[in-house]
């Protein structure tokens, strides 16, 4: 038996904190919490709500998404997702913010509907609005 609640949090090295920080709290409300130094760089944890990440910088990296010779060679996540309430407050801020988006997105799913965007450094985020903000499946 398990006693898992839900995902605590995701770590994610970002070429620039302050850059990444202010994108985070534009895009997604997310509000830097406790920020500090490790080995010289700035790190930080973002909370929205009940959903947090942490970032660190770690300057002149690439992610594996900006580099298709490596997507066969290791397991990597692929994406993250967060979960937004309102569609139409979501296509205003694609517009006002001019996100790209990719894999011809919005994608209509049978419940939900969703929009795959990138981060400043280059993390692939699968943004998710469900019917109603109820997440439900097919019966198998």
């Amino acid at each position: 038996m398990t006693n898992l609640v839900s995902i605590d949090h995701i770590n994610l090295s970002v070429d620039n904190f302050s850059d990444s920080a202010k994108w985070y709290k534009d895009i997604f409300g997310f509000e830097v919490v406790e920020q500090g130094l490790y080995q010289g760089s700035p790190w930080g944890v973002l909370k929205a709500q009940d959903t947090m990440l942490c970032i660190y910088e770690e300057k002149n990296k690439q992610t594996t998404a900006n580099d298709d010779s490596l997507l066969n060679q290791f397991h990597r996540i692929y994406h993250f997702g967060l979960r937004i309430k309102n569609k139409k407050d979501w296509e205003l801020t694609l517009s006002i913010f001019n996100l790209k988006i990719y894999f011809q997105s919005p994608i209509q799913y049978p419940f939900s509907t969703s929009w795959y965007i990138k981060d400043p450094s280059g993390h692939q985020i699968e943004v998710s609005c469900w019917e109603n903000n109820e997440v439900k499946f097919n019966s198998l």
